[in-house]
């Protein structure tokens, strides 16, 4: 997807070297359509340039500052030696993970999708999320709910949220806590089944959260969570405790959720 617009002065933006001059480097910009921009020679280095071929080539991707945006005469000044390697690193990141989104627009529409609502699914997750890239993940870690406040149809959603979660890699965080859980009464194991499976969530558990049970030495369970993020993960690790110990309070039995370990085998 490239951008119908100009570029804003201070903007950041990638592009391809086309042609070489004495004066200076013409450059194709990657994420605008039909725009071209001029790196003169002061702003391809630092310091006297003798030759500009010693600094850049033909079909280089570059990161370059826009210095000035002339929509009246089409032109565009661009800078090479304002822009440090951090910035320049994660704008050629951000531009791979939008080309990585649009990539994803084509898997999640169907195949007789035109250009107009391309574009205007793409505004939607532009408009609400920032960009392709971002709704794409949000959408893999939330789901329907990361599109709420889009005007997408149902069918649109339910598309990007499975093409998001086949394709997206999101950062995951993991938490562990424990509960104890005793039943001296006559339903015994079975009582103790029931709360495992409570905590277990029944298959309740939301579809980004992985949650598991596990024996440690009696009467402890570890609980294990991995969630997109501490908020999640450490509520679902809560609330996964507190099940199981309501589950065994009812088998007339006693529960106690804690952090830490209390029994030394594993």
């Amino acid at each position: 997807m490239k951008y119908s617009g100009w570029p804003d002065t201070g903007e950041l933006v990638v592009g391809k070297i086309d042609e070489i001059e004495d004066f200076g480097v013409f450059v194709d910009l990657e994420e605008y359509q039909d725009k071209r921009g001029l790196i003169h020679i002061s702003e391809v280095a630092s310091g006297w340039i003798k030759n500009v071929r010693d600094h850049v080539r033909e079909g280089q991707i570059v990161v370059c500052k826009v210095l000035d945006v002339d929509e009246s005469h089409e032109q565009i000044d661009l800078s090479l030696k304002d822009v440090n390697d951090h910035q320049r690193s994660d704008k050629i990141q951000d531009w791979k993970n939008e080309q990585k989104a649009d990539n994803w627009m084509g898997l999640a529409l169907a195949e007789d999708s035109d250009d107009e609502t391309y574009t205007a699914i793409a505004n939607e997750l532009i408009g609400v999320h920032g960009s392709l890239y971002n709704g794409f993940k949000q959408a893999a870690i939330h789901g329907a709910e990361a599109l709420e406040d889009t005007d997408l149809s149902e069918d649109e959603v339910d598309a990007i949220v499975e093409t998001a979660r086949e394709n997206v890699s999101v950062p995951y965080v993991n938490v562990t806590g424990y509960v104890d859980l005793e039943n001296p009464s006559q339903s015994g194991v079975d009582g103790i089944r029931d709360a495992l499976e409570a905590a277990e969530g029944n298959g309740g558990v939301p579809d980004e959260v992985e949650l598991e049970v596990v024996y440690v030495g009696a009467p402890e369970y570890r609980i294990k969570v991995r969630a997109p993020n501490y908020k999640t993960a450490e509520s679902q690790l809560e609330a996964s405790a507190d099940r199981a110990v309501a589950a065994i309070e009812d088998h007339g039995g006693s529960g106690e959720y804690h952090r830490e370990r209390k029994s030394d085998d594993e």
